[in-house]
Parts: C-alpha cells; sequence; structure tokens
C-alpha cells in the first residue's frame, strides 16, 4: 500500500481495512492479495478494466463472496456480520433495479419499514433535485431518472459507506453530472465515505479524493490524489528529443495534441535532471495513469 494512503488512514478512522485479501472463483484468484485501507470523508475510484475483479471486490465488502486473508468493513466481518453491516452500509450494484410495478412514494413507504436508519422527510427531499416525483410508476421513469430516484433511495439511509458499482453506466453525460453533483451534495460530509467503481475516468477525476487501480486482480496503485501529483511526473517535449525520453524508461509515452510539439512521457518519481531539462512539465491525468499501469506491455499511446 502506498506510503501516503497509509499515513491518511493512520491519521483518521479508517471505514474499510483489507490485508492481503483473496478472492477465488475456482482456480482464478479473481482479487489476488489486494491491502489496502479507506479512512473516513473520502471518495474512492475504484478503477479496471472490464474482468479486473473491481465488481467482486465490492461484493466482498459486503458479504456477498467468500474471502482469504482479513477484511473489515465498519469494523464487521462482512460475511458474518453481513445483517448489522447493511445498517451503516448501502450497495448500489451494477444491475440494480427497482420494481417496475411500484411508485416511487410506495418504495419510500416500504423502505421505511424496511430499514432502520432510512428516512422518508429526506428521501422526499432529495427528489425534489430530480424530475421524479413520488407518483410517477417507475415503469414509467426513463433509466436516468430511474438511477437518481435509487440514489434518492440510497442516500436517504443514515450510513457511513456507500459503494457504487458502475451507477451511471448507460446514462447520458447530463444524467451523469446529475447524479454525481447530487452524491456529493447531498451524501458526502466529511466523515461518511463513497468508493465508487466507473468507466468514466475523466468524468470523476475532480470528484475523487483517493483512487484505488485494479489490474487482473491485483492492486497496482492505491493513493491519494494529491499524492499522485506528487509522485508522478510527466514531461511535453519535442519529437527531436523523444529518443532521449524514451531511454529514460518511462511508464508511458503518449500524446497530448497535435504538432512535433504534442508528445508527453510519464515517469513514476522525479526523471534525471538532464532528461527533465528536455521538456516541460505538464499534470499527468488519471487516464494516463490508468493506461499507464494497465495497458498490455506491447501496447503504447504513441500508435494511437
Amino acid at each position: 500500500m502506498n506510503a501516503a494512503m497509509t499515513e491518511t488512514a493512520n491519521a483518521a478512522e479508517s471505514l474499510v481495512e483489507a490485508r492481503d485479501l483473496t478472492v477465488r472463483y475456482g482456480a482464478k484468484r479473481a482479487v489476488d492479495g489486494v491491502s489496502f485501507s479507506i479512512p473516513k470523508g473520502r471518495v474512492v475510484g475504484l478503477l479496471g478494466h472490464n474482468g479486473a475483479g473491481k465488481s467482486t471486490l465490492m461484493k466482498a465488502m459486503v458479504g456477498l463472496a467468500p474471502t482469504e486473508g482479513a477484511l473489515s468493513v465498519l469494523g464487521l466481518n462482512p460475511v458474518q456480520d453481513r445483517v448489522a453491516l447493511l445498517e451503516s452500509a448501502c450497495y448500489i450494484p451494477d444491475v440494480a433495479t427497482l420494481p417496475r410495478w411500484a411508485r416511487v412514494g410506495e418504495l419510500i413507504s416500504m423502505m421505511s419499514g424496511l430499514h432502520p436508519h432510512f428516512s422518508a422527510e429526506r428521501a422526499r427531499a432529495l427528489l425534489k433535485r430530480t424530475s421524479v416525483s413520488p407518483r410517477d410508476k417507475v415503469k414509467n421513469l426513463s433509466k436516468g431518472m430511474v438511477v437518481q430516484a435509487h440514489l434518492s433511495l440510497v442516500a436517504a439511509i443514515d450510513a457511513r459507506l456507500m459503494i457504487l458499482d458502475e451507477p451511471t453506466l448507460g446514462l447520458d453525460v447530463l444524467s451523469r453530472k446529475a447524479f454525481y453533483e447530487m452524491l456529493i451534495d447531498e451524501w458526502c460530509d466529511g466523515e461518511r465515505s463513497v468508493v465508487i467503481s466507473t468507466h468514466q475516468v475523466e468524468e470523476i477525476e475532480s470528484l475523487l479524493s483517493d483512487v484505488l487501480m485494479l489490474n487482473e486482480g491485483k492492486l497496482v496503485l492505491a493513493i491519494s490524489l494529491e499524492a499522485m501529483d506528487q509522485r508522478f511526473v510527466a514531461l511535453s517535449h519535442d519529437a527531436s528529443v523523444a529518443e532521449d525520453m524514451a531511454a529514460a524508461h518511462p511508464l508511458l509515452k503518449y500524446r497530448v495534441g497535435p504538432g512535433p510539439n504534442g508528445s508527453a512521457a510519464l515517469f513514476d518519481g522525479p526523471p534525471p535532471a538532464s532528461v527533465e531539462a528536455l521538456g516541460r512539465r505538464v499534470r499527468p491525468s488519471l487516464v494516463d495513469l490508468f493506461v499507464a499501469l494497465t495497458r498490455k506491455p506491447e501496447l503504447d499511446r504513441t500508435q494511437f
């Protein structure tokens, strides 16, 4: 685990602690010996290609997958203490649905009877931020409206941890923006934490405080975005010095724009001073870092 993230975790109450966590499906290790901490008050992006283990890790965090190693969520064992855990943790899987026959107002009444920490008053207040009415039937809502209604119900639970697996999958850009604005404005309060798995990395980077990056079941990065900006260095450079940049063995060579000055190289840590003098520092994006740490070795974005 990254030292900067460890220090942050030690400085605050950890809501999730994983040590050498493994989840197997037969002979396959879907999650392979990962270790990380999630303190309170964080917005954590869980990133990885399809099949990297993101959904499996999220299921393990809410007790839906048997695990090896150590995993504590809100101080509880997710499998043994699942009922108690779900009183203080919310989970929206990527295939989450609401019953099509019900009116939204009926779902609020149902949740009031099912969950001890659910506030019907808060759910109705959150719905006012959307175009969904308590009188609407789920079957008459668009996909984006269903997601907004679902978030309104979940965010009305007085929970400490929210786990969202591709919550905006299939939504248009305006619906995605509205979803994340509502999440940040109405749920994140500096005490609660949220874990978000998504493929729209560019859209959520500005919302994140931390990132967990999986590649083929292994954790390749666990870091705060503040520490990421300090650790990784990107240099834009002229094409004439491309060979010198490549000789310094960057994590990634890629394009940042058209023309002979549109190349960049990404380094883990400061490059040699002689190499840094050949370029100009630019901020590496989370997308660039994701490509660098999870791409197949033979791929290079200068080829794209």
